[in-house]
């Protein structure tokens, strides 16, 4: 048996009481409000649109389970049903007090026990920080944002129409505006949309077409990296009941990913070789070009990205018409790791990491202001007729507390001078039209399936 992995067989159940220390870490990186790096002063901020994975969950499905315990008692919060009854409240209130309590198949109950791909408590407390965090940047750092909210279309919040998403978001609400920091009749709306309508990811139900593409790329990508898995096979197939390890095998290399990483971040222990940095990154490196190569390409970025940067490049441009008369400030939008990773190589500045839980990425708006000189006697003259100048408008992408000079404004005149981060917004949103769909429907119908 591996050092430090003597037991043969992993407890069926894992609770918070039974985590270890572990020695490899994938980046887990709060957002860092100290280290954030405040734009030059004649640029103000306008406007912010951040994109946040969700917390900490469970794996999705169950893998390596004589080595990662099968059941995680990991979810004793948020178990009471909330949500409006038909009747008369004062005489349902106090007596309909359900919780929800999971039922393994065996029909044994546990107070506590996580569904699969559920958000844990972990990732209930990792996602407060972050809402936390915001509030201590643009709140109290900034001063961007009201202390108390009292306009609720200052902010707007919107979720994939998951639990775990929708569930990290009320959490992110919660860390942001807190109860005693919102008045009642300001109680921000939670948006979700049908996931016909959904572009906070590559709808790959309503666009066939990426459907079709995607994967087709999964399936470039095994016959391209399944060979560099196979060293592999050696060190983890004892984990996968002897089967090696691939991109399309049974699990899949991207399933192993999801219970590894999951088991870390909540301080479960994993076997040795799932520590072992060398190992971890060509499993990631063959899974990252499976679900991402695809973005490399013109068409699947237009399919994929194309209306979320639509959506964000059409809510920047009505600030900069409107003004002060639109007060909408933040956008904070609960996603997945797919969009982050996608979004980043979209804009051509991927890392080739799989995104961490509760990573994200944030899109500033900041207005130049014009230089405020002296008028001389003449200019005071003449100063009613001389036309107004046009502000200049400027777009800076951050990423795990990282600013991302993205090559599409690398140009002289299409970022700040001596700031490349500052992106144009005329250039950023030149670029997000290159990838808009025209017809949507049109692009996506051609499936190349017969």
């Amino acid at each position: 048996m591996p050092q430090g992995h003597r037991n043969a067989k992993a407890s069926s159940t894992a609770s918070h009481n039974e985590a270890l220390p572990y020695s490899y870490r994938p980046p887990q990186v709060p957002l860092d409000v100290a280290g954030y790096p405040v734009a030059p002063k004649e640029l103000q901020l306008e406007q912010v649109h951040v994109y946040v994975r969700h917390g900490e969950r469970t794996p999705v499905g169950i893998r390596l389970a004589s080595f990662i315990p099968e059941h995680w008692i990991m979810c004793k919060t948020g178990r009471k049903f909330s949500s409006a009854v038909l009747g008369n409240p004062e005489e349902l209130g106090a007596t309909l007090r359900p919780r929800r309590v999971v039922e393994r198949k065996d029909g044994v109950a546990t107070e506590g026990l996580c569904l699969l791909g559920e958000l844990s408590d972990i990732g209930r407390q990792s996602t407060v920080n972050f809402g936390a965090a915001l509030r201590d940047l643009y709140v109290n750092r900034l001063g961007f944002l009201s202390d108390f909210l009292q306009k609720p279309g200052e902010v707007y919040f919107r979720s994939t129409n998951m639990p775990r998403t929708i569930e990290s978001l009320e959490q992110v609400i919660y860390g942001l505006y807190p109860t005693t920091k919102s008045s009642p009749s300001a109680l921000p709306a939670l948006f979700v949309r049908n996931g016909r309508d959904e572009n906070l990811l590559g709808n790959t139900m309503t666009c066939k077409r990426l459907e079709y593409l995607q994967i087709g790329f999964a399936q470039a990508a095994a016959a391209a990296y399944n060979q560099t898995l196979e060293p592999l096979d050696k060190f983890v197939s004892k984990y996968l009941d002897g089967r090696p390890i691939r991109i399309d095998g049974k699990p899949r290399a991207s399933g192993v990913m999801d219970t590894i990483r999951a088991s870390i971040a909540h301080g479960i222990k994993v076997p040795s070789e799932f520590e072992d940095k060398a190992i971890v990154e060509v499993i990631e490196h063959a899974v990252v070009n499976e679900w991402f190569a695809g973005y490399k390409t013109q068409e699947v970025r237009r399919l994929g990205m194309g209306p979320l940067l639509a959506d964000l490049s059409q809510k920047m441009q009505q600030k900069v018409e409107r003004g002060a008369e639109d007060p909408l400030k933040i956008l904070v939008h609960s996603t997945h790791d797919t969009a982050l990773a996608a979004l980043c190589s979209t804009l051509d500045v991927f890392d080739e990491k799989w995104p961490a839980f509760t990573s994200a990425i944030s899109f500033e708006l900041f207005k130049k202001s014009q230089p405020a000189d002296k008028p001389s006697y003449l200019q005071a003259i003449f100063a009613p007729l001389k036309t107004p100048a046009i502000p200049e408008y400027f777009v800076r992408m951050r990423y795990q507390n990282r600013n991302m000079a993205l090559p599409i404004c690398a140009e002289e005149g299409k970022h700040l001078a001596g700031s490349p981060e500052f992106c144009t917004l005329a250039a950023f949103r030149q670029r997000v039209k290159e990838l808009t769909p025209v017809d949507w429907d049109a692009e996506c119908a051609s499936t190349g399936w017969s």
